[in-house]
């Protein structure tokens, strides 16, 4: 399997992520993010992600079947050498965050790649508990303590720092791939009701939960910009979509309702669109000392 490159200076620490992570390209190229990527099976046919299947290429794929993809995980070999491109090019160490592994077998790829490697090794797995952009927040606040110069230890401890902190939440247009993947956990509530209700779900531990139900789109949306709210401040929110019709819409619902934060849009790869399926709308954000909420709440 291939890696996307990327130009990195010769000394520090890389930070290495798969393509689930949907970090817009400006910034993975700003921080010389490395990323293995996953595969993406349609049919008989496989794609590399985001190298052979960029995002718009996979929705317009999307668009011509009614067969719903498959995803892989990258191999160990592909860390391996994610791994070993850093060594050789004379980097003090590598932290390496993987999408949830609640949701995909990336992580423990990376750990047995890990466990191949002589003794000393200085390599950093971290589990982001995310998919989309509140991994990627994960991978970003690694990659800005990287870039700061940071040592090892203090970009691992960025890293866990925001797992610890990022709130991730999301609506769909369809159940139907949640269902079908298996990756629907307590929202089977919704099931009976599907072609009524325009769910918002939270991402905990890989598995997405009910937090309510609205009768529109329109509502759904003014909720998940609601729910954001309730988290407390923060500096920067994320925003991945699957090919969403009405993001313009939302992206100004959220610009109204959080002057001066910094957006960061993404159009959600292929790994999570297969899971969330078209119109998905994820929003995340770092909230330093929330207190994380007992449960979701009763529709």
């Amino acid at each position: 399997m291939g890696h996307i490159p990327r130009r990195k200076p010769t000394s520090g620490v890389q930070v290495v992520t798969d393509s689930a992570s949907d970090i817009p390209e400006d910034l993975v190229a700003k921080h010389h993010i490395e990323i293995v990527p996953l595969t993406i099976r349609f049919g008989d046919k496989e794609f590399v992600d985001r190298e052979e299947l960029p995002p718009d290429a996979f929705w317009r794929q999307c668009a011509g079947t009614s067969s719903l993809p498959e995803t892989a995980a990258p191999s160990p070999g592909a860390f391996r050498d994610a791994f070993g491109r850093a060594a050789a090019s004379g980097m003090d160490g590598v932290v390496c965050v993987n999408i949830s592994s609640g949701l995909s077998g990336t992580f423990q790829s990376a750990s047995a790649a890990l466990a191949a490697l002589p003794d000393g090794s200085q390599v950093k797995l971290i589990d982001s508990t995310f998919g989309s952009m509140a991994h990627g927040l994960v991978v970003l606040a690694a990659a800005e303590a990287a870039s700061a110069g940071a040592s090892i230890d203090e970009v691992e401890s960025a890293a866990r720092a925001a797992v610890a902190d990022i709130k991730g939440f999301f609506t769909l247009d369809t159940l139907e791939n949640l269902r079908r993947g298996g990756r629907i956990g307590n929202a089977q509530a919704l099931l009976g009701a599907i072609l009524s209700i325009k769910p918002i779900l939270e991402n905990r531990g890989g598995v997405a939960e009910l937090v309510s139900r609205q009768r529109t789109r329109k509502k759904a949306l003014s909720s998940l910009v609601d729910v954001m709210g309730l988290q407390g401040a923060t500096n920067t929110l994320a925003i991945s979509h699957g090919d969403a019709d009405d993001i313009d819409d939302f992206l100004e619902r959220v610009s109204s309702a959080w002057p001066g934060v910094e957006l960061i849009v993404s159009l959600m790869g292929a790994v999570l669109g297969t899971h969330l399926g078209k119109g998905a709308i994820t929003i995340s954000g770092r909230f330093p000392g929330a207190v994380p909420p007992a449960g979701p709440k009763r529709p």
